[in-house]
C-alpha cells in the first residue's frame, strides 16, 4: 500500500489544524520570527521505524525551505539514541510541526515494532500476519502501512474493499449458502469473497457454497487443525480471535494460510522519540 501525496497533504493539513488552530499563542508570542536552528530527531528506545517520509511531508507543508537529513528509513530497526533526521530551518515553523510529528513517529513506529516482533514468531511457517479494521478513528490508512512496514499484510482497508460475510450478515439473511450466493450474483467476479465460520460444520457449508476464503472465528488449535484438513488448499483459511503475541506460533503450526489480529494496532504501545535543539 503505497501512500498517495494528495491524500497524505490534505490529511496532515487536518492533523496540523487540530494542534495549531489559528496559531502557537507561545511561539507567536515568545520568538522574534527570524530565529532559526538546527533540530535532531531521536530515537530514546530500541524500535522498527516508521513514519519518517510522513514526518518530511509534514515539515514541507508547514515551510518548503525547511532543510531536512534523513538519516533513517522506514523499516529500520534502530537502537536507543540513534537518529532518525536532521530538521534545520526557522524555528516557529518546526515547533509548529513538532508535536503532530513527534505523535506520528511514535504512533506508528509502535505499530510497527510489535508487528515485526509478531512476524518474526512466524518465521519457518507458511502463514502470514494480517491486520484488522481494529484502527484508531481518522488513522487508519496510516496504520496498516505501519502493519506493512513491520512486515504483515493488510487485510481489507474498509467495507468497501472486500467483501467478508460476517455473523450478522448470515443471522439477517438466513444461511451462508444464501448469503454466498446473493453476493456472487452481485458483484465482479474479480472480488474474493471471504464468510466468517463458527465451526467446521459452517466451513463445510461455505467451501460448498463457493466462498474463496473462510473467517475462523475463535476456534481451538484442535479445531483449526481439522479445518486445514477440511479445506485441503481449496480455499484460504484465515484465523482470528483471541490472537496474542505468545500463541501465533501455536496457530501457524496447523497450517493456516493466515492469521488476522486487532491487537498488532490496538494494542501497540507508542515509542519514545524526541526532537531537540542541536545549535543557533
Amino acid at each position: 500500500m503505497n501512500l498517495n501525496k494528495i491524500f497524505l497533504r490534505s490529511f496532515l493539513e487536518k492533523l496540523l489544524l487540530e494542534d495549531i488552530y489559528y496559531g502557537d499563542i507561545t511561539t507567536d508570542n515568545l520568538l522574534k520570527g527570524d530565529e532559526r536552528a538546527k533540530f535532531i530527531v531521536r530515537t530514546k528506545e530500541d524500535l522498527v521505524l516508521c513514519g519518517v517520509d510522513i514526518a518530511i511531508e509534514l515539515l514541507k507543508l508547514v515551510n518548503s525551505n525547511v532543510k531536512i537529513e534523513k538519516i533513517s528509513e522506514d523499516g529500520e530497526e534502530l537502537k536507543k539514541g540513534d537518529i532518525i533526521m536532521e530538521v534545520y530551518g526557522p524555528c516557529r515553523d518546526i515547533l509548529i510541526a513538532e508535536r503532530t510529528l513527534l505523535n506520528l513517529l511514535q504512533r506508528l513506529s509502535g505499530i510497527a515494532s510489535l508487528t515485526r516482533s509478531v512476524v518474526r514468531k512466524l518465521e519457518g511457517s507458511k502463514t502470514k500476519l494480517l491486520d484488522t479494521r481494529k484502527t484508531t478513528p481518522g488513522l487508519r490508512i496510516l496504520e496498516k502501512y505501519a502493519v506493512r512496514i513491520g512486515g504483515g499484510y493488510n487485510h481489507r482497508i474498509g467495507l468497501f474493499d472486500g467483501v467478508l460475510i460476517k455473523d450478522n450478515h448470515i443471522a439477517i439473511v438466513g444461511s451462508i449458502r444464501e448469503s454466498v450466493r446473493r453476493i456472487k450474483e452481485r458483484i465482479p467476479v474479480t472480488v474474493k469473497i471471504e464468510v466468517e465460520v463458527k465451526n467446521l460444520d459452517e466451513l463445510m457449508e461455505a467451501i460448498s457454497a463457493g466462498c474463496d476464503m473462510a473467517l475462523l472465528d475463535n476456534m481451538s488449535i484442535e479445531e483449526i487443525r481439522e479445518a486445514v484438513k477440511i479445506a485441503k488448499g481449496t480455499i484460504l483459511l484465515e484465523a482470528s480471535g483471541n490472537i496474542t503475541i505468545d500463541n501465533v506460533e501455536k496457530i501457524a503450526s496447523t497450517g493456516v494460510d493466515y492469521i488476522s489480529s486487532g491487537f498488532i494496532t490496538h494494542h501497540a504501545v507508542w515509542k519514545d522519540i524526541n526532537m531537540k535543539v542541536a545549535t543557533f
